[in-house]
């Protein structure tokens, strides 16, 4: 018995740890469309998606793959950029609707339900930017954005705290961006690299954030294929332990290196349908497994 209760004791920690894993992997998808340009004023892109993963394993604080219990989470958003002026634009990442599970825990030998499966629903943290064009010349375009990360979601949620759709802290990040277009023969192709800090509060680590993507306009602008490459390096500077001590109700220094491809088909110069995945292809304390997104866009 004693065997027994220290085990769904432990088990306890590492879901707790595994959803603090499970919402890094969320928030530090890309989203911004207009890499180092800003929207013209009067301009703007919305999109409505769908995001979500279950994944069964993880990366340790060593880099190293191991199980864990098969959690999910499933968030419908709302993404838009307006520009405000040629050169300011303001953005706002709203996830309306957050899903978090995680699955019954079986005993291999017996069947048994050693711990019930639970899931709870409710609103996202929020992201609400603003992007300031600093130099365009030509088909180059450099650009500023600051970020506040406002934490409206639920950091622990169920019946013993660990469920989460959100970290519970406010933090701040500031990115640059520099965007570049040109032609692959007759295409029409651009590529953008990004680097930013983001400063994180209540005692978790701030993070060194940077990526790349490059794209192109086929078939008379009907299809973009976006190849994106991201990654989060932590500065290892805050006062919570990383998920490894399981004290923890959110993972702190996740760190990764993530491949993210996607499809744009537009239906016409306004509305368009996507589909993409992203896997972290290395890293530490975060989500080996893949992760799915689909949405439809309007630009104005």
């Amino acid at each position: 018995m004693v065997k027994l209760n220290k085990y769904l004791n432990n088990l306890s920690i590492m879901k707790k740890s595994i959803y603090s894993l499970l919402f890094c992997s969320l928030i530090t998808f890309p989203l911004l469309a207009g890499g180092g340009w800003p929207q013209k004023r009067g301009r703007g892109y919305f999109k409505l998606s769908e995001w979500w993963i279950r994944a069964d394993e993880h990366y340790t604080d060593l880099g190293l793959i191991d199980p864990n219990i098969t959690n999910g989470l499933f968030t419908t958003s709302l993404y838009g950029e307006y520009g405000f002026t040629d050169k300011l634009t303001g953005i706002v990442y709203f996830p309306f609707f957050s899903r978090a599970l995680f699955n019954n825990t079986v005993s291999g030998t017996t069947g048994e339900v050693l711990m019930p499966g639970e899931a709870i629903n409710s609103l996202g943290d929020v992201d609400i930017s603003l992007k300031y064009g600093l130099f365009q010349k030509g088909s180059l375009a450099v650009s500023a954005m600051i970020q506040f990360g406002i934490p409206l979601g639920e950091n622990s949620g169920g019946s013993e705290g660990t469920l989460q759709t959100g970290d519970g802290e406010f933090n701040q990040l500031l990115q640059f961006d520099a965007g570049l277009g040109f032609k692959i023969g007759k295409v029409n192709a651009y590529s953008n690299v990004f680097v930013g800090v983001n400063n994180r509060t209540r005692g978790f680590s701030d993070e060194f954030r940077y990526g790349f993507e490059i794209g192109a306009n086929l078939f008379n602008n009907k299809i973009t294929p976006i190849m994106r490459f991201y990654g989060v390096e932590s500065f290892n500077n805050g006062t919570l332990p990383s998920e490894s001590t399981g004290v923890t109700i959110f993972a702190n220094n996740t760190e990764h290196f993530t491949i993210a491809p996607e499809i744009n088909y537009n239906i016409n110069n306004k509305w368009g349908v996507s589909a993409g995945i992203s896997k972290a292809v290395s890293g530490k304390l975060i989500y080996a497994n893949t992760a799915f997104n689909v949405g439809v866009f309007v630009k104005i």
